[in-house]
């Protein structure tokens, strides 16, 4: 199926459920119709939950390097006080780890300019809706074997998704 629409962040990983992911997918609050349509003609997708308007927890994990010289305590004092974590201290770098809102994520990179970003990663927003489950752990089950035959390779794994977040 083509795809008309940029996605801003893709991230997917194994659920609460063996042999099913659940892949968070952003895109532009324009095409998060598009986007639920396309992906509930995938036989593979088990359930698209468009959570634009829910309330969500959301989190996204950054590595960055950045070029420490003389800068290491300046460095030190913008990790803590954003909670991060110091991951690796090399020769005249320091590698930073971050788990965050991506507004909290991207005030930290913004911190850390000044002393030159060598390299930055990050994974991609995660998501979830705050309170109740929207079905409970047996009927996902339930619908599960009805639906879709257990993976045999990776490729099927990973294509098992049930979560889209079109908020921006």
């Amino acid at each position: 199926l083509p795809m008309c629409y940029n996605i801003a962040s893709l991230a997917v990983g194994r659920s609460e459920m063996a042999g099913v992911s659940r892949m968070t997918l952003v895109v532009e609050q324009d095409d998060v119709e598009q986007a639920v349509k396309q992906l509930n003609r995938l036989v593979e997708v088990l359930q698209v939950d468009d959570v634009t308007h829910d309330p969500t927890i959301e989190r996204e994990v950054v590595l960055v390097k950045v070029a420490a010289g003389g800068n290491m305590q300046s460095i030190v004092s913008v990790a803590l006080g954003y909670g991060a974590v110091i991951a690796d201290v090399g020769m005249g770098t320091m590698l930073l780890e971050l788990s965050g809102s991506p507004a909290k994520v991207e005030g930290f990179l913004q911190k850390l300019t000044p002393f030159g970003i060598l390299e930055a990663t990050r994974t991609g927003r995660i998501a979830m809706v705050r309170g109740r489950p929207t079905h409970s752990a047996s009927e996902r089950m339930t619908d599960l074997a009805a639906r879709a035959p257990q993976p045999q390779s990776p490729e099927q794994w990973l294509s098992q998704a049930d979560g889209i977040n079109g908020t921006i």
